[in-house]
């Protein structure tokens, strides 16, 4: 049996005036993702055959930030209203079905909660809920019976229908059909001299209809942004539900509400996650993984039982089983530690591999490296992977010991045990099993006096 068309058009045409910004509004982010990224990755998982987005303010930024995807951008131009905005839609929709009506900067609605408003649009169905404090939205009037009868704004309300609590969050599904011959009969006598989409409600109940509303399990699905404020609001909102979503899978978080995700969180069992920490793009942390607090891990993969101590930052990394990194690690891409690998406090790494059992315990650059299997690398160690123009490669091998405040000047390598003592510049390879080491011989300069700060006159 063929499936019944789904179209969503997205509104997003919107300035977004108190945001004080150059930005669309749709394009703030909420963890890290734009609020219209949000709404389009709803559309995905609903399964849409086709998806409109209507834009207006910045011009090309919003479609622009979009390439690449099979979703359908339309002008509002001017911008008269919600219904007139669905009218700019309404050509670009595939015959028959229904049409979900969603906007874009509206993005924490549970896909589960639009899948019960498509399901149940027969008719014209509302998505509502009861709002203690319905300030700013517009009224469901019922009759006696209970029955939807329309929709009325605040602006337009009167002191009477102002009371009521219960508000149309603007979501909707109709019959693409019916929503076609209700466009072009939307009116602008109101306070905005806007086409109301709301207005097709009591059209729907003229032509006889059944217009129906659900409501979401939590208020804030319906909640949008139109301040900075209320976009910090709803960032805390979406990472707590992150939160309780983690520790449901049994992730220890010291503190769910300093937790931020910005992207693909998968955890094993057992793992720690201490305060403050930032994950972003796909991080993968295996069982027994601990997390110190402050740290931000970008594109991570990590083995069993690693442990990041506090402060450090990792960007396109693979770890494996039973290492330490940190504190004050930055480790960026390309970056590979074997088993029971050591990174240290301000040890930097950059498109390097480090083997098993071997060690950076401080104050080392290691760029373009190959490190092999129990290396022990000193304090103030530097690879000097660039000459200006061009980068080279360094190869340290196998039970390599690098002294303290060495420089390794690629292309070079340090051959399998060998030892370069404290001090070392090294420029050519350094031999097998052997020490090598590169220093002028110390000399005293008799009489020499240290300089003395000269005194103000």
């Amino acid at each position: 049996m063929n499936k019944t068309p789904l179209n969503v058009v997205v509104l997003a045409a919107g300035k977004g005036t108190r945001m004080h910004s150059r930005l669309p509004k749709v394009m703030h982010a909420l963890a890290g993702v734009p609020l219209l990224g949000h709404v389009l990755s709803k559309a995905r998982q609903l399964q849409a055959d086709r998806v409109v987005v209507v834009y207006g303010f910045g011009g090309d930024a919003v479609p622009s930030a979009f390439t690449g995807t099979d979703v359908k951008f339309v002008l509002q131009e001017p911008q008269l209203g919600t219904g007139h905005a669905v009218q700019q839609a309404f050509a670009h929709l595939l015959p028959g079905g229904n049409t979900l009506v969603l906007y874009g900067d509206v993005p924490l609605t549970r896909v589960d909660t639009l899948k019960q408003l498509v399901a149940g649009s027969r008719g014209l169905a509302l998505l509502s809920t009861a709002l203690d404090d319905p300030a700013g939205y517009g009224r469901i009037v019922r009759n006696k019976a209970g029955a939807i009868v329309r929709i009325v704004e605040e602006k337009d309300a009167s002191a009477k229908e102002k009371q009521i609590r219960e508000i149309n969050t603007g979501i909707l599904c109709a019959p693409t059909a019916k929503l076609g011959e209700w466009l072009p009969r939307l009116e602008n006598h109101n306070a905005q001299k806007e086409y109301y989409l709301t207005d097709i409600v009591a059209l729907a109940i003229v032509s006889g209809t059944r217009v129906s509303a659900c409501q979401p399990a939590d208020n804030w699905e319906i909640l949008g942004v139109n301040s900075k404020d209320q976009l910090a609001s709803l960032e805390r909102v979406y990472q707590l539900e992150r939160a309780r979503q983690m520790m449901k899978e049994g992730v220890t978080l010291a503190d769910p509400w300093r937790f931020d995700v910005r992207g693909e969180l998968a955890c094993g069992r057992d793992v720690f996650i201490d305060v403050n920490c930032i994950f972003e793009g796909t991080v993968k942390l295996g069982d027994g993984v601990k997390v110190g607090a402050g740290c931000v891990l970008r594109n991570v993969e990590v083995g069993t039982d690693t442990e990041f101590l506090p402060y450090t930052h990792a960007d396109g990394v693979i770890a494996g089983n039973h290492c330490r990194v940190g504190p004050y690690a930055r480790m960026r891409p390309g970056t590979r530690l074997a088993d029971h690998v050591h990174v240290g406090n301000f040890v930097e790494t950059k498109a390097t591999e480090i083997g098993d059992g071997s060690k950076a315990n401080h104050l080392t650059y290691l760029g373009d490296t190959t490190v092999g299997r129990k290396v022990n690398i000193g304090a103030g160690t530097i690879v000097c992977n660039y000459d200006g123009a061009n980068k080279f490669r360094t190869v340290i091998e196998d039970d390599a010991f690098i002294g303290s405040d060495s420089q390794l000047v690629a292309p070079v390598t340090v051959g399998r045990g060998a030892t370069i003592g404290a001090g070392s510049t090294i420029t050519r390879d350094a031999p097998a099993n052997e020490l090598t080491v590169s220093r002028s011989r110390q000399t005293s300069v008799p009489g020499w006096k240290r300089p003395v700060k000269k005194e103000k006159k």
